[in-house]
């Protein structure tokens, strides 16, 4: 019920005026919302209007192959089926290969996607960018994901307001680590300028690339060379790619067999799987359950810790660092990160480019082993979770504060907008968001002449208000402290 102007009555009667008991709250807005950009099978409503590069809310991965469809099929797999016989036993050895370096398709949006959802993943959005190149394998061009002027892409995921997350996990796959930095720039520019998301990125082509230390060493230096430093606390990055359980969708059709029988050519030798199928259903299903079992798919880690975030902020909070959190559907990481190795990733006294490494434990599983963001070296965003919480409790601040545009520039205005936000953070501080024993020692929200503002600042209608915050920060070192006392008696 609205309010009456008391000072407005002409007419004799009985009038009710509802006074307000409680200041307004603040709606927390959405923390975990990403927007995947990338190339997808197809991209078509229910009413056959056309998906591409319109950023499409979806709730599972049936909605997302409804619209979107499902894996772009191989067509360069080799097979190696090689039998050693010895009188009536036979040793058979399976093994699997790329016909090409460039035989494997680029397309891995339809597993990224299944592997957020299997990682805690809810509501996103995908932003078709075109369908699958016509020839498996072919090259992916940066310009359709980010193309200034041109609404793909990035652009089109920047002009939704819901989305808080970037996520291009094809953009490994584009032509050169130079392309893929670029858009990891351009990415990092839209989040700084709109200071309203976060990126999650990925090493460039980490699964073929990376072998050895050496191999890293100079995949990290050409990393933090040739990565922008715009806004580096809107963007955390993750190493290395994730060995999953799924398998590829292929096409029998143009799957090679390369079989050996004690050292020559075999009879199956260069027949396609799907001609197996009907000459030798023994050797084909054989041979159909190891390309099924023993040949996984290897997938970036920006989807599946998309999904951590998600589950994390889900179960947690936004304050609690996305880390120490076991990775679902993955059997294995494309390289081994050790604690030295691990150093110098976590850490860059140069270029404070922080890359969170993904590491195997035994009896743990995979595990997500950092938290920090590109800004390591900054005491202020230095950790994920910090970042994100400020982001949270901006966005939902300013958008409370919206009510209060064009209202009387004075005390009471002022006293009702600091209630607002200071119950708000008191909230926050309740769940354990905040440092410190008592609020007070957790925030402080100061508004009113002479505090924030003076009489210019009144006169040219500005409201400033301050607020400051203790967040809580994740224990990244556990130092724990052991001595010797000497017996008492």
């Amino acid at each position: 019920m609205s309010q009456i102007n008391e000072s407005t009555i002409q007419t004799p009667g009985v009038y009710i005026n509802e006074i307000p008991s409680f200041p307004p709250s603040i709606a927390q807005v959405a923390t975990a919302i990403p927007a995947f950009i990338g190339y997808t099978q197809k991209a078509i409503d229910g009413s056959g209007n056309s998906l591409t590069n319109v950023p499409t809310t979806i709730s599972s991965m049936l909605e997302y192959e409804l619209y979107f469809g499902t894996a772009q099929l191989e067509t360069g797999i080799q097979i190696h089926y090689t039998q050693v016989t010895n009188g009536n036993t036979s040793n058979d050895t399976i093994s699997f290969s790329w016909a090409s370096a460039t035989a494997q398709s680029k397309h891995i949006m339809h597993s990224s996607i299944r592997n957020f959802y299997a990682n805690g993943g809810g509501v996103c959005y995908i932003v078709s960018i075109g369908g699958y190149k016509a020839n498996v394998g072919d090259a992916l061009v940066a310009t359709d994901f980010y193309d200034l002027g041109t609404g793909a892409g990035l652009e089109a995921a920047a002009k939704v307001p819901d989305v808080t997350l970037f996520v291009i996990p094809e953009g490994q796959n584009l032509p050169t680590a130079a392309a893929y930095y670029s858009l990891q720039g351009d990415a990092l520019a839209i989040c700084g300028s709109l200071q309203d998301r976060f990126c999650i990125f990925d090493l460039y082509n980490t699964g073929a690339a990376i072998k050895t230390s050496s191999d890293l060493s100079t995949a990290v230096t050409t990393y933090r060379t040739d990565l922008s430093t715009n806004s580096p606390n809107y963007g955390a990055t993750y190493f290395p790619n994730l060995v999953t359980s799924y398998a590829y969708d292929f096409d029998a059709t143009q799957t090679e067999v390369l079989h050996q029988v004690n050292g020559v050519a075999g009879p199956l030798n260069t027949l396609k799987l799907s001609a197996i199928s009907t000459t030798n259903s023994a050797a084909y299903n054989i041979l159909l359950a190891a390309l099924t079992n023993q040949f996984p798919v290897v997938l970036p880690p920006s989807p599946a810790i998309a999904g951590v975030y998600t589950s994390v902020d889900g179960s947690r909070g936004v304050w609690k660092a996305p880390a120490n959190v076991a990775l679902l559907d993955v059997t294995g990481t494309t390289f081994q990160v050790t604690d030295a190795l691990q150093a110098g990733l976590n850490i860059d006294a140069t270029s404070g480019k922080s890359i969170n490494a993904i590491r195997s434990f035994t009896g743990k599983g995979i595990l997500v082993w950092g938290a920090r963001t590109l800004d390591g070296n900054s005491n202020d965003f230095r950790y994920i979770s910090v970042r994100r919480f400020f982001i949270m409790v901006e966005e939902s601040v300013k958008l409370a504060a919206m009510q209060y545009v064009f209202e009387p520039n004075d005390g009471n205005t002022w006293v009702k907008v600091r209630a607002m936000i200071e119950n708000y953070l008191t909230n926050l501080w309740r769940l354990g968001a905040l440092a410190g024993s008592k609020p007070e020692q957790s925030f402080y929200v100061s508004v009113g002449l002479g505090q924030t503002m003076t009489f210019d600042d009144i006169l040219n209608g500005r409201m400033i208000i301050e607020v400051g915050m203790a967040p809580v920060r994740p224990a990244e070192f556990i130092i724990l402290r052991f001595t010797q006392i000497q017996q008492q008696s």
